[in-house]
């Protein structure tokens, strides 16, 4: 077994380390996302790698770098509480002079998300993805539930879930879920008003400060998931690939009450597979 690329060196500077063990062949940074964090395609040791920091502590972004660290370290839970092969595994966490280096799988594939503009291309891999056979969106969807499912089992609710999130492999036919560091453990309280995430995608009680946030809220998500990408973003039974079943289940799934949707993630997943 070829050793261990990554010795651990907690005076570096994460990008200067990286460069010293291997090749960064990518890099992702205000120029891809507002987060703050930075992160890194490394070759090393053989093969590849996703390496996400907390971004520089002095950089200017929504969350300050504590809060960064602290998703980081709520990454580092979930990652310990679930393994599944739709998860990029998380093999180390190295500490840096930024805070926490988290070592993941890299995962090859494109993006489904980006800006409306890109989206809207045609050749983006948004619309390609949309494009593809009902079977195989059926296929790439059962996956995304499954995780959530497991998820759901081991308390986690889903926080800031959009397409920026799916990674699909056209020539493998596989989807990978990345970055769900906000995910909660545990209903919550939503104590922000407008929470994180796309308004393509949100449950009404994301909007509502101090509305409860719960697998009903999750339920949601994944259903507007579906309706986008194997409908049109209605709930309209026309444009929909799919069943009258499987349409009856997005639509139940999407409800702007609650109360109304399916209590949980296992049963819309069960009731979804059931067509």
């Amino acid at each position: 077994m070829p050793a261990w690329p990554f010795p651990p060196r907690p005076d570096a500077v994460p990008l200067d380390y990286l460069q010293a063990v291997g090749r960064v062949f990518a890099t992702f940074d205000s120029r891809t996302q507002d987060s703050g964090n930075v992160s890194y395609g490394v070759e090393a040791g053989g093969r590849r790698w996703f390496v996400k920091t907390a971004g520089d502590p002095r950089a200017k972004a929504f969350l300050d770098h504590a809060a960064r660290i602290g998703l980081l370290e709520n990454a580092e839970r979930l990652a310990a509480s679930l393994a599944h092969p739709a998860l990029p595994a998380l093999h180390d966490v190295l500490p840096s002079v930024w805070g926490p280096m988290l070592v993941y799988d890299w995962v090859p594939g494109e993006l489904l998300g980006g800006k409306p503009e890109h989206r809207a291309d045609p050749a983006s891999a948004h619309q390609r993805f949309r494009r593809l056979p009902a079977a195989e969106l059926t296929a790439a969807f059962d996956v995304m539930l499954d995780v959530h499912v497991q998820l759901e089992a081991q308390n986690w609710v889903a926080c800031d879930l959009y397409d920026g999130a799916l990674i699909y492999d056209f020539e493998r036919r596989e989807l990978h879920l990345v970055d769900l560091d906000t995910y909660h453990q545990g209903p919550f309280v939503n104590e922000m008003g407008r929470m994180f995430g796309s308004t393509r995608f949100m449950a009404p009680e994301e909007f509502e400060k101090g509305a409860a946030i719960d697998w009903r809220t999750t339920v949601f998500t994944l259903g507007r998931h579906i309706a986008v990408f194997v409908s049109d973003g209605t709930l309209e039974r026309a444009p929909f690939r799919g069943s009258d079943a499987q349409h009856a289940a997005v639509l139940r799934a999407c409800q702007p009450a609650p109360g109304d949707r399916f209590p949980t993630v296992a049963d819309f997943a069960a009731t979804w597979r059931a067509w």
